[in-house]
């Protein structure tokens, strides 16, 4: 069963709690999902390392329950 909406931004504000999530769902299947997550804790990290934070929320789930999560990530504007 695919993972909902409310599920996936419940896992990322638990792992970043300051978190701005934005969801998409990009194909109508509650299984495919973009996110554009601002977060305080993205502050001076290189991207890589900030979608590694937002991944770590899911732990074993991606690419089983969560089957695609495209990302983009922020740190919250000066």
């Amino acid at each position: 069963m695919p993972m909902s909406a409310a599920e996936i931004e419940r896992r990322i504000k638990a792992k970043l709690p300051d978190a701005e999530v934005r969801l998409t769902d990009l194909a109508g299947d509650n299984d495919h999902w973009a996110a554009h997550v601002v977060s305080s804790a993205f502050k001076g990290l290189p991207r890589v390392r900030q979608h590694q934070l937002v991944y770590d929320a899911f732990g074993g789930q991606m690419g089983n329950v969560l089957h695609a999560l495209q990302l983009t990530t922020a740190a919250p504007a000066e």
